[in-house]
């Protein structure tokens, strides 16, 4: 009968913790390169669609309704138009539409919300009060009333969408700016002699800027949903322009007979998203280490 010492015993113990954690590291890593990776093929089809597929996205390409094949990764349309190169020059509409409307939320969010923070007093009650207004609207009601008045169009959903997320960035940077001015660095700023907008260029915006980078990727995969949300409704790109939205809704009257149509175009837009997501959360001080 053979007997484990305890040291025998401390010495497994620790190896399987140590193959634990290595195997958590691991894990960690590849669920943020297989993100990352699904953003930039996203990014490369926006940019260059040309690279990823020789067909055109409005021409005939074959029969009508195709079932995905070798020839036609993603099968043909109601109209023979090859889907697969649909939804590549797709991307070009809805993540450059998805990257003006975060944009246009950083941008002008942060501006309300590094004022309001600073100032404080009546300004800060007034750009509050407006910025609650906002948050009390529903976002897809105001991003239709937005596009409504702007008109149809990728750029004007764009510009919607970036409205909607407004208040949420003006909201994040606020509370950091007030977190941040009041610490000992700020204040040896001001005590040293820094003016008012040297403090605030220098120290305060830059040490606030983290989580609302991070709110950024997080809204960046939001915008591509509503902006695709828009498309369905019919108020983004008109036909025959590939967007992912416009692509799905097409779709919905064979989904009984070519599913194709929708679940595949709905995949790519629900993995970007999701991709996105993760991003965001390895730049809120995730596990992608």
């Amino acid at each position: 009968m053979t007997v484990s010492s305890p040291a025998a015993d401390r010495d497994v113990v620790t190896a399987t913790g140590a193959g634990r954690v290595r195997a958590r590291q691991l894990w960690s890593r590849a669920s943020f390169v297989a993100p990352a990776l699904v953003v930039v093929v996203a990014l490369l089809w926006a940019v260059f669609p040309g690279l990823f597929t020789a067909q055109s996205p409005t021409e005939t390409a074959a029969l009508a309704l195709q079932p995905p094949s070798a020839e036609h990764w993603f099968g043909t349309d109601a109209t023979g138009r090859d889907l697969y190169a649909r939804v590549v020059y797709g991307a070009s509409q809805s993540i450059i539409g998805a990257l003006i409307a975060v944009l246009v939320g950083l941008v002008v969010g942060t501006t309300v919300g590094l004022a309001a923070g600073s100032i404080r007093g009546a300004v800060d009650e007034a750009l509050m009060r407006v910025i609650d207004v906002l948050l009390a609207i529903p976002a897809l009601l105001l991003s239709l009333a937005v596009v409504i008045l702007l008109g149809f169009g990728t750029t004007s959903a764009a510009v919607a969408v970036g409205v909607t997320s407004i208040a949420v960035f003006a909201r994040l940077a606020r509370s950091r700016v007030v977190s941040v001015r009041v610490t000992d660095f700020v204040e040896a700023a001001y005590g040293s002699g820094g003016t008012f907008f040297g403090v605030l260029w220098r120290h305060i915006l830059p040490n606030s800027l983290t989580p609302v980078i991070a709110l950024a990727a997080l809204q960046f995969g939001s915008a591509i949903l509503q902006i695709s949300t828009l498309g369905f409704l019919g108020y983004g790109a008109p036909p025959p322009t590939p967007e992912w939205g416009l692509l799905i809704a097409e779709g919905r009257n064979y989904v009984a007979t070519a599913w194709w149509l929708t679940v595949l175009p709905g995949l790519v837009v629900v993995l970007v998203v999701l991709s996105t997501n993760r991003l965001s959360q390895a730049l809120r001080g995730g596990d992608a280490a």
